[in-house]
């Protein structure tokens, strides 16, 4: 469960400006998120759980210069633009508020290992390895709780990036969000022999961003009551599964709330559709697999690459599937562990 890092609490050491980089990995929820409560907050309706993925990482540099000032971004090799710079000055300014100090200007340097057109969740990594990087430069110890926090105001799903393994990310109930946080109920070692296969089988961006996604699912869908009070019950249902590395049951629920969240979506006003031809033949050949006696179930996140799930004597051969069904490329992940400082 939730553990509070162990030395001396969160503090501000004021006027001691350092340089911090910090390395983390993305996620993929077997229980989505999927809708805010509050979307200046980045609140969510219902309770997630993810499990992060190794060893693919985004690594963040962070330094306070003491300056007045513009925020200096760069983004994969390139200085960040549009909402995707303002989401990171947003979130440096909440640093800064928190420190009281004279910070002043930042600069932020962010790459990824990985594509990010590969349907992964980029920004969860990203932003959980900003928040580690920001908080460290100004002087914080390390505060899993607090980074988590304050990820979540970039981007949802990086409150589940934090901290490695399997990760619930708290719905809360407070208005202010101080209790709406990613939790760690398992480490990267409690199931190693865990596979998650990206099978990369559309390059192309997304029509309808994630964010629009929710907002016009939330607003407009009749199934969205049902499907929020069903998650947060599916949370509580898959826990003991994860105990007890039990795949086909973690699968299965993993299968279900991928459909009933795209199920939700379809039913929104103008109906809302991520998935492609190649997507659905990949999904319909999991369960052909499995009457044949292979271990593999999907998940599917807002885009069209499904994620099999598998154990690591399967994984070649689900490889192979994927390749015989129109995936590009395969990104291959295991459970990956916290965010560090490099």
């Amino acid at each position: 469960m939730f553990r509070e890092p162990a030395g001396r609490p969160a503090r501000a050491l004021k006027g001691n400006h350092v340089k911090a980089t910090a390395k983390a990995h993305p996620n993929i929820a077997l229980v989505k998120y999927w809708g805010k409560r509050n979307e200046r907050l980045i609140l969510p309706h219902q309770s997630s759980l993810s499990v992060t993925l190794g060893p693919l990482s985004v690594t963040t540099s962070v330094e306070f210069t003491g300056e007045r000032g513009d925020d200096d971004v760069r983004i994969n090799g390139k200085d960040a633009q549009g909402s995707e710079r303002s989401r990171v000055v947003e979130l440096l300014g909440l640093v800064r508020k928190e420190h009281g100090g004279k910070l002043g200007a930042a600069r932020m340097v962010s790459a990824g290992d990985f594509p990010a057109a590969a349907g992964l969740a980029s920004s969860a990594a990203a932003f959980a390895a900003l928040a580690v990087a920001a908080r460290t430069a100004a002087g914080f110890d390390r505060d899993t709780k607090a980074e988590s926090i304050l990820a979540r105001r970039g981007s949802g799903s990086a409150s589940r990036s934090v901290q490695g393994g399997f990760v619930r990310w708290n719905r809360g109930k407070r208005p202010d969000g101080r209790d709406s946080f990613g939790e760690q109920l398992f480490d990267a070692k409690h199931w190693p022999e865990l596979r998650m296969l990206v099978g990369m089988v559309s390059r192309e961006e997304k029509e309808v961003k994630s964010r629009d996604g929710m907002r016009g699912t939330v607003e407009t869908s009749p199934y969205y009551p049902a499907w929020a009070k069903d998650a947060e019950a599916e949370v509580k249902r898959i826990i003991p599964f994860i105990k007890r590395r039990d795949l086909e049951a973690v699968g299965a629920i993993a299968e279900k709330n991928a459909w009933r969240m795209h199920a939700t979506a379809f039913a929104a006003d103008p109906p809302l559709c991520y998935l492609k031809p190649e997507t659905l033949a990949v999904i319909q050949t999991c369960r052909e697999l499995r009457a044949k006696g292979l271990g593999v179930w999907f998940t599917l996140d807002a885009g069209p690459n499904p994620v099999l799930l598998t154990s690591a004597k399967d994984e070649a051969k689900v490889v192979k599937v994927l390749e015989q069904h129109g995936a590009r490329e395969v990104v291959r992940c295991h459970p990956g562990g916290d965010a560090v400082l490099v």
